[in-house]
């Protein structure tokens, strides 16, 4: 028999929160897990049949994705087909009584099935409507199709990955999905304090893609304001801040960033080039990077002759920062993630036990937690309908028209 997931030990910060999940894949479930890891009561909307297709991405056990295990802990699974009038009516009804709505649907698809903002605000005056997209609400390109990899590229951040001169490299996840949906919560939370200290009304978050992804782009746009420069791809290393690299080892690669001025004295005492800490001109960060590719070499001439260990041995007690780059069995197998609660084990409804990412932020009174683990499609369809008022036989009804499963 599977064992439930502990009950959280502390009360939950979001504790009271409705939120309507109608979003599927990444950017809308990723919010939704979030608020979910936080208390909120978060019921997810999915088509009979084949469910939200992050169900079958990657690599799957027992028939499910293992990352779905992640992606939906602490949600609830309603089956239902919104493209009939009786579905959207069930979810209009949902909506009614509902703190938040979050939606990844190209624009317009909501006003196609009767959910548009005019109507729902009418009907739940304190709704706040999360609405992720590839390109907003509004806007020339608002009816293109878009994804995480192109809301990376028009963003700015493909253009700077990868080795100088080759082909621009994604970063290994859908980091632009994950950017909008952070983005999303923050609009989310912010507009609740608003409706709840202001007395104000619900309103939208519209978030796009690329535009999520434009807002971690630092000195981009400043720079070519001011000097028309416009920023190319570095391979490892971060331009304009130096040293700050990747460098190769006797048996691997270790990040280095000793770009302090104080901590650039430190490095260079322990790898023998005192020489290059005391020089006048690299005492501060201008004039280090004018000077490099010298110092990067100097510093790999050190590395090369040692072990990656060594060299973080060495640069640990120099006090200065430095890593491994990490695998995953590095990270599950890492002390410091197992003493923060960061892998933690999760029980699957399917009976096994994952080591899944534990939850962040990390809250000192009101802690997040895993309290549910991902549902089967439909598991909580006929609790939640029953929560609305349908008799058993309504319930029955529905289902036999496909409606609901």
């Amino acid at each position: 028999m599977m064992k439930p997931n502990p009950p959280a030990l502390h009360p939950t910060a979001l504790q009271g929160l409705r939120v309507i999940e109608m979003g599927q894949l990444i950017a809308g479930p990723f919010a939704g897990k979030t608020l979910g890891d936080f208390g909120a009561e978060v019921i997810k909307i999915e088509a009979p049949g084949a469910g939200d297709p992050l169900r079958n991405w990657r690599l799957l056990k027992n028939g499910t994705s293992v990352w779905w295990q992640v992606s939906s802990r602490n949600k609830q699974s309603l089956a239902l087909d919104l493209r009939t009038e009786e579905g959207q009516d069930i979810a209009r009804r949902l909506i009614k009584e509902a703190d938040v709505l979050i939606e990844n649907f190209r624009p317009g698809t909501l006003e196609a099935w009767g959910m548009g903002w005019e109507r729902l605000s009418a009907l739940n005056p304190g709704l706040v409507m999360l609405r992720i997209s590839g390109y907003g609400q509004t806007g020339p390109y608002r009816d293109l199709p878009g994804f995480g990899a192109i809301g990376e590229a028009m963003g700015g951040l493909r253009h700077l990955t990868g080795e100088p001169g080759r082909v621009p490299v994604r970063v290994g996840v859908s980091i632009g999905d994950t950017l909008a949906a952070l983005h999303g919560v923050i609009g989310v939370l912010t507009a609740l304090y608003h409706r709840k200290v202001n007395g104000g009304l619900g309103q939208v978050i519209d978030v796009a893609l690329h535009e999520a992804v434009f807002n971690v782009m630092e000195s981009l746009i400043p720079e070519y304001s001011a000097f028309g420069a416009v920023r190319e791809a570095a391979g490892s290393a971060l331009p304009g801040i130096a040293p700050s690299n990747a460098y190769k080892c006797s048996d691997g690669y270790v990040l280095i960033a000793g770009n302090g001025d104080s901590i650039f004295k430190r490095l260079m005492e322990a790898i023998g080039r005192i020489d290059l800490g005391n020089a006048p001109d690299l005492a501060n960060n201008a004039g280090r990077v004018v000077r490099v590719a010298e110092i990067d070499a100097a510093i790999e001439q050190w590395s090369l002759s040692r072990s990656v260990d060594e060299v973080l041995a060495m640069l640990g007690t120099a006090r200065v920062p430095a890593g491994k780059v990490y695998t995953a069995r590095d990270i599950v197998e890492d002390p410091h993630y197992r003493a923060r609660d960061m892998i933690v084990p999760q029980e699957t409804r399917d009976g096994y036990t994952l080591d899944v990412p534990g939850v962040v932020p990390k809250l000192s009174a009101t802690p997040g937690s895993l309290r549910t683990s991902a549902p089967h499609l439909g598991d909580d369809t006929d609790a939640v309908l029953r929560g609305m008022g349908l008799t058993a036989e309504q319930i029955a009804l529905l289902r036999s028209k496909g409606v609901v499963a």
